[in-house]
């Protein structure tokens, strides 16, 4: 393939790989004169705009830009390039459009390109980014795919995407014949569908020749994925900035109150730089966030404004890249505190961070498939974290990095790598997909770490009470439709019952609340007894899951008789809701109903509020959750849990918490052994109920009590 040099006014050359037969010009000669005067945009076709040329001023400041010529040598040459770098480096970003202009080389005739991201956020802002830097539009040329949100059209050749959408799109194309070129991208965070799909697209390489794939890693996995794939040419990007490490190993038993004088301590020295917070949990989110605040509004203006930002990473929230506009426009310096978890490490984009402060621990959730439940615990972060947090802060100019432990607490009780998700959490969602993908003859699949065979028996144990598996460990029919759902089996097998009980709609939209972020505001100081109060007006005395539809409807009903979006915003704000939570809610119902009409499910008509429909629901509800049914064992709301023996009470925003009517059954939404050990999500049943329940689906309950121990009998569970 001929290279050639495409020169723009003001900017160095860009090297690009596009053959002689792309150019524009016809031979015509008015066309040629045209392609002299202006450089023509080959993705579609237009003069490229200014901003193309300031912004790829920019790109070729990234240090990834000088390995672009060795890159694409190797992208020509082999099947599988890995390419490591540090956090920032541009490997996100630039990696992709040169795949994409080798795809556009090569005419698309095996297909375009598609990226994977860990988080919908950081696919949703690099396509935005990426659609900028490339000049052409979102939603066209380049788009993004992320749950419950399409922003693709038939000519993107570019996609991002979260890699749980790339799972699910081998259901319907095993082989993924859409694509020339698959990128991996931040294959060291280690999420589940990351190692399925590093060890799926073994066999899919191997059945497509002409297939690419890019994985994008941090240095740390680098040897495990050479050895995992063999002799693969691998790119090394270099660090470019040096970052000041300081070691407070006295703070750690005070790392609170050590945080929060360092903040203010570099703000009041007036080095200019914002400062990054490495928290344990969401609840010191919280916490920081409040004395921050508070205590920032005392210090001296001249000092300039103290911004805190909460990046809560498990929510939908932007990433924290500042707006250089508004920056411009602003007439007193700011300087931002970002405070996040260990999750937010791929969220932050700004390049004027100039102190990160790392407490050195996180707080995780760990599966445990004995008692089918998961454990928050507090755990050192690894050596990888570690380094990734420091590549953040020097990642564009030199930095300083406050470590709020001692050296050897970070060589003797960090381990080397972070924890596979696949070897800590619960794996039916996992193990249900593989089975349908053994029916496209892709059921075997090399890991790269193997889950514990502990978790896979009870994954198979779950599927197999819920009626997704036959007697031959296949996937049943009704397998095969709860895979179609892109939720939770327990949740899938509760909308196919709905079927039978004549209640889907009120059960799509129990799905879609459940699914979507926490409907309810956090409360600033002060507020609590005015939100509950709001909040009592949607309670529903059958419980939790009866309070979401009226939640839902009440929301609804708003949008419908609004005259703007502002609106209904206020609404929620004086409701103590969150809007963004009920919107996405409402997109989430929107595409369970259209798969319900798809694989075209029975859907009756909803007749929510009578008793009847309330007893359908539940029936319903126990169709899937029939193993979350728990007991007040003493009348005074300690819930003692029929799958095991953990005690626990209902969270304080339940609606039986709120009105203190405590129901002595309950079927419950999710638990987590923690501090506070809260069931959520609850709505009342009776005993009765629940062994109805059983004779009716007796493929899965039946199966489920008679492996219950003695105690749980029946009978003793009925009069325990």
């Amino acid at each position: 393939m001929e290279e050639k040099e495409l020169e723009g006014p003001n900017a160095a050359s860009e090297k690009r790989y596009f053959p002689e037969s792309l150019d524009s010009s016809d031979g015509d000669e008015e066309g040629v004169l045209a392609c002299e005067d202006l450089e023509l945009n080959p993705f579609d076709g237009l003069p490229y705009s200014s901003r193309y040329y300031k912004l790829l001023k920019e790109r070729e400041d990234l240090p990834i830009w000088k390995e672009k010529y060795s890159f694409m040598e190797n992208l020509l040459q082999n099947q599988i390039v890995i390419v490591s770098g540090d956090a920032k480096c541009g490997k996100s970003s630039q990696v992709p459009q040169w795949c994409a202009e080798y795809c556009l080389s090569v005419r698309y005739q095996h297909g375009g390109v598609v990226c994977t991201q860990v988080r919908p956020q950081s696919a949703v802002q690099l396509a935005l980014r990426v659609a900028d830097e490339m000049d052409v539009n979102i939603g066209h040329e380049v788009g993004y795919v992320i749950p419950f949100e399409n922003c693709c059209a038939s000519e993107t050749i570019l996609r991002y995407c979260t890699d749980g959408m790339l799972q699910r799109e081998m259901m319907s194309s095993p082989f993924l014949g859409s694509y020339g070129v698959i990128i991996l991208d931040d294959v060291h965070e280690r999420s589940i569908a990351t190692d399925v799909l590093l060890g799926l697209l073994k066999d899919v390489l191997m059945a497509r020749p002409e297939l690419k794939l890019i994985i994008n890693s941090s240095p740390h996995l680098i040897s495990r994925l050479m050895s995992y794939y063999g002799n693969v040419p691998l790119i090394e990007v270099k660090k470019q900035h040096p970052v000041e490490v300081v070691y407070l190993s006295g703070a750690q038993k005070e790392s609170f109150e050590s945080i929060l004088r360092l903040i203010f301590e570099i703000h009041q020295s007036g080095e200019k730089g914002d400062i990054v917070v490495f928290l344990a949990c969401e609840q010191d989110i919280e916490k920081a966030y409040e004395i921050v605040c508070q205590e920032g509004s005392n210090l001296n203006p001249d000092l300039g404004e103290l911004v805190v930002v909460p990046l809560y990473p498990e929510e939908k929230c932007a990433l924290f890249k500042p707006n250089e506009e508004t920056e411009k426009r602003c007439q007193v310096y700011q300087r931002r505190v970002v405070l996040t978890t260990s999750s937010g490490e791929s969220l932050i984009w700004s390049n004027t961070v100039k102190f990160v402060i790392d407490v050195g621990v996180e707080r995780r959730k760990v599966y445990n498939p004995r008692i089918r439940a998961n454990s928050l615990v507090m755990q050192p972060i690894s050596q990888s974290q570690a380094e990734i947090r420091k590549q953040i802060v020097g990642s564009s100019s030199p930095g300083k990095l406050f470590r709020l432990y001692s050296e050897e607490f970070a060589s003797k009780d960090m381990r080397p790598l972070k924890p596979a998700e696949m070897q800590e959490a619960n794996l039916t969602s996992m193990v249900l997909f593989v089975k349908r993908i053994d029916i496209a003859g892709l059921g075997h699949c090399d890991f790269i770490n193997r889950p514990a065979p502990e978790s896979l028996m009870q994954a198979l144990e779950d599927l197999d009470y819920l009626a997704a598996l036959d007697n031959d460990g296949n996937l049943s029919e009704f397998g095969i439709i709860m895979s179609e759902f892109p939720l939770d089996p327990q949740l899938s097998k509760s909308i196919l019952a709905s079927c039978e009980f004549d209640c889907v709609e009120e059960m799509l939209t129990i799905a879609a609340m459940v699914t979507a972020p926490n409907c309810f505001s956090n409360l600033p100081r002060g507020a609590e007894e005015a939100a509950l109060t709001c909040w009592k007006t949607f309670l529903h005395p059958e419980g939790d899951h009866f309070t979401l539809i009226n939640i839902y409807k009440a929301y609804q009903d708003t949008a419908l008789n609004s005259t703007s979006e502002h609106c209904v915003e206020k609404w929620c704000h004086d409701y103590f809701l969150n809007c963004c939570a009920l919107r996405m809610a409402d997109v989430i119902r929107a595409e369970l109903l259209e798969i319900v009409k798809r694989i075209e499910l029975p859907c009756a008509e909803p007749a929510f509020g009578s008793k009847e429909n309330a007893l359908n629901i539940k029936k319903a509800l126990l169709s899937g959750y029939f193993m979350q049914i728990a007991r007040d064992v003493d009348g005074s709301g300690n819930y003692l849990m029929l799958t095991h023996k953990q005690v626990a009470q209902l969270h304080p925003r339940s609606g039986y918490s709120i009105t203190k009517k405590m129901p002595e059954w309950v079927l419950f939404h999710k638990f987590s052994i923690a501090e506070n050990n809260y069931i959520r999500i609850t709505s009342e049943i009776s005993p009765e109920l629940f062994f109805f329940s059983c004779s009716l689906h007796s493929f899965g309950l039946y199966v489920y009590l008679q492996n219950m121990p003695e105690k749980g009998s029946k009978e003793n569970v009925i009069t325990a």
